[in-house]
């Protein structure tokens, strides 16, 4: 058992749990620095906090608790009840003290971000913007939770929620995220910790399959009900009127992989394909010229000059003036592009500075492309990440918590940078992606037949 745990057990064991039903308050529970109780100190500064819901089973108050007595402070639990049933929330309210003012405004802001919210209620503070582009000093930092903000005197949701935004109050009172290089003049900023509220991303109450794969990144776990479970969201997701997001490398046709894609794409089950310049190249290179980087795919050789074979597929696309316009002129008659403008799935092609070309489609420039990605996964409620570092951290930077988010990679690293981003609802696979594809996609086709 954990320091935090051993906490919080005590605090109950000592002060008993509440009923079913209401709450009931407790004399002090604990208060832990260093190991040991601190009495209180009147000169101490002192603020109450509330934690509701699943904070329990989803190790939120311990987290909470941790961050207290780490960051130099100290805690006491006024009162706590805790729920009995599955569907009960629990309750804490725990006092938080500190040696000074500035300690205790900066353990507050930490575990604000977990849900602790002041007891003490006032409406956000707005500061207008005074120069494009940047925030004013002090401005809150979002997460990728759940927020709300309080705006004459009501809890407002914070709306396009992304991590490492700011939240901007619109002419209308709406509050939304923003990102930095987006503010503009005159704009009401929210600052501080004030009138702000997170709400922490808990388990989900109904279980589907996807918790098996929430232990840690390992090669280990079982491919076979991995990959069953993620086929099952597909299926899920597409019966639900839900929207599933592929976010693909050029490993998808470097491997041969690209007719897998291409099966799930004339199925229905791809709302949205974002990629990078590569993927769509070499896509286009197989279909004109039978290779991939130079290699013909069907029998693993390199071909005579084939090391140039990405530069005229570019260069072919160029000059008919897009993907789009490939197809209609028949020129493009095969492969993931093709499949996409065929069957309208929306594509995104972002660039990076190492480029050949790039085709016409690739927005080069990265504002933009992140921009773009943000006004196009709105409506996202899958996304599954094959084989691509780069554009899965830049998509799991914009996508909220709430949002399935699963990626496969035969590097875990791809897993573990996604995490340590702050992309927790993550969950990996650890595989190549040609057995990977096809297995789903046999999978896939299996559960649409038998309709479960």
């Amino acid at each position: 058992m954990d320091e935090s745990a051993r906490k919080l057990s005590a605090a109950q064991s000592s002060h008993g749990v509440a009923g079913d039903h209401g709450r009931h308050a407790h004399p002090a529970a604990a208060g832990a620095q260093r190991g040991g109780v601190v009495p209180p100190n009147l000169m101490e500064p002192i603020e109450d906090v509330e934690v509701r819901g699943h904070i329990i089973d989803s190790l939120i108050l311990p987290k909470i608790l941790d961050i207290i007595t780490g960051a130099g402070g100290a805690f006491r639990i006024k009162n706590i009840s805790i729920g009995q049933a599955r569907n009960d929330v629990s309750y804490a309210l725990v006092e938080v003290r500190a040696d000074t003012e500035e300690r205790l405004n900066d353990i507050l802001a930490a575990i604000a971000d977990h849900g602790a919210v002041r007891t003490t209620q006032t409406d956000c503070e707005l500061v207008v913007a005074d120069i494009a582009g940047a925030f004013p000093e002090g401005f809150y930092s979002t997460t990728n939770q759940r927020t709300e903000v309080r705006l004459d005197g009501h809890w407002r949701e914070v709306a396009r929620q992304e991590m490492d935004c700011g939240v901007v109050v619109d002419d209308e009172g709406i509050p939304h995220c923003l990102a930095m290089t987006d503010v503009k003049v005159g704009e009401r900023i929210v600052c501080g910790h004030s009138g702000v509220r997170v709400i922490p991303q808990e388990r989900s109450i109904e279980r589907h399959g996807f918790e098996f794969m929430n232990s840690a990144v390992s090669t280990e776990k079982p491919k076979g009900t991995a990959i069953r479970e993620i086929a099952r969201e597909l299926v899920r997701t597409k019966r639900t009127g839900g929207k599933t997001l592929i976010v693909g490398g050029p490993a998808i046709i470097h491997t041969g992989s690209g007719e897998h894609l291409c099966r799930l794409i004339r199925a229905g089950y791809v709302d949205k394909l974002f990629a990078g310049n590569a993927l769509a190249t070499h896509d286009i290179e197989q279909s004109l010229f039978g290779t991939s980087l130079g290699v013909r795919l069907d029998e693993g050789i390199s071909v005579e000059a084939g090391h140039e074979h990405h530069l005229r597929a570019i260069n072919r696309i160029r000059r008919l003036g897009g993907i789009r316009q490939a197809v209609e002129s028949g020129v493009l008659t095969s492969g993931i592009m093709f499949e996409c403008v065929k069957h309208d799935v929306e594509f995104l092609l972002a660039g990076s500075i190492r480029d050949d070309g790039p085709l016409p489609d690739v927005i080069t420039d990265t504002l933009e492309a992140q921009r773009a990605m943000r006004d196009r996964i709105r409506d996202v409620t899958f996304c599954l990440m094959i084989a691509t570092t780069l554009h899965s951290v830049a998509v799991g930077n914009l996508l909220p918590a709430w949002v399935k988010v699963v990626c496969v990679d035969i590097n875990p690293s791809t897993v573990i940078k996604l995490n340590d981003r702050g992309s927790f609802q993550t969950v990996g696979l650890v595989t190549d992606v040609e057995p990977f594809l096809r297995a789903l996609t046999q999978d896939v086709d299996e559960l649409s037949a038998a309709k479960l």
